[in-house]
């Protein structure tokens, strides 16, 4: 049986952890994801991590929970999803030609042990000039209505990019699973070891 649980019901974050290979199951927590009043980016991701693990973790006895959320930092503006078309082709607009920052925030709880540990991880995405059509001809076919920065990494927003930077391109799906597996080894977790 598993004792490792997903608190997300992003289909992109659950493929990700599926290539660890190892048995886990998934819920969907409900918590507002809206920043507070001068909250830093970092510790915005941090807490919205966190309180999604800590909303799955109360269902969960005896369990490894995972919570990760991400958002994209342009312009002294922090972006979460676009929830629109229009708001995305604005969002691509302003990219044009640019670097976006990406914070992922990542919580592990481990409710038999009752801790946790909480992190981030940054990805940069250096855009290439885009034109109208490209940017409405890219949020049409792909509406990426939900996801922070307005592109799908896993679908056809690879076609935006001039570059990627960073350590594990997983983050900027939104699970950064090398950091992952180091959290889950401190746990007594070894993925290669399942």
């Amino acid at each position: 049986m598993s004792r490792l649980v997903l608190a997300s019901g992003s289909l992109w974050r659950r493929q990700l952890l599926e290539r660890l290979g190892l048995p886990f199951t998934w819920a969907s927590p409900d918590i507002d994801e809206r920043p507070r009043d001068g909250e830093p980016p970092e510790a915005l991701v941090h807490r919205l991590a966190l309180s999604k693990a800590e909303r799955v973790a109360r269902d969960f006895d005896d369990h490894l929970v995972v919570g990760s959320d991400q958002i994209a930092l342009f312009e002294g503006d922090i972006l979460g999803k676009p929830g629109d078309e229009a708001t995305a082709r604005a969002n691509l607009t302003r990219f044009s030609g640019n670097r976006v920052r990406f914070l992922t925030g990542l919580a592990l709880i481990d409710t038999r042990a009752s801790r946790h540990w909480v992190c981030h991880e940054r990805y940069d995405v250096v855009f290439r000039q885009l034109t109208e059509d490209e940017i409405t001809r890219y949020v049409a076919r792909e509406k990426p209505l939900d996801s922070a920065g307005s592109f799908r990494m896993e679908g056809l927003g690879v076609t935006l990019f001039e570059r990627l930077e960073g350590d594990d391109p997983n983050t900027l799906i939104g699970l950064p699973l090398i950091r992952l597996c180091a959290l889950l080894r401190e746990a007594g977790l070894d993925p290669l070891a399942a």
